[in-house]
């Protein structure tokens, strides 16, 4: 009887023993393809986000671009507001003087009129 339990022991400590080797071996495979999976999505995530700098990148230069040129486009407007600033009147002179100011200097010019025959 003795010798019946004892097979029957080793029969069930090698079934064991084999379980227990196929559990690990399906850890083992479920911890590979975990890691995988967790190094696609950190190369997808790391993609995107190079991506996304990337059109952040070019939004920032192009604003610069449009602010320099904006800068541009004032600095020449306020040189032709300067030059253009000019009031002219006809007043009712006596002598019928055309006044011109520009940039805050007053210039009269006068007119020349034709003799009359």
């Amino acid at each position: 009887m003795s010798l019946r339990i004892k097979t029957v022991v080793d029969k069930f400590v090698e079934e064991l023993k084999e379980a227990l080797d196929a559990d690990m071996q399906d850890r083992v495979m479920k911890e590979r393809e975990m890691q995988s999976y967790i190094q696609e999505r950190e190369r997808e995530v790391a993609e995107r986000e190079a991506a996304w700098k990337a059109e952040l990148s070019r939004r920032e230069a192009e604003i610069a671009r449009q602010e320099l040129r904006l800068k541009t486009e004032r600095e020449n407007l306020e040189k032709e507001k300067s030059v253009l600033m000019g009031t002219a009147s006809n007043q009712d002179n006596q002598d019928g003087a055309l006044e011109i100011t520009v940039s805050g200097e007053k210039y009269r010019c006068l007119r020349f009129s034709k003799a009359k025959k």
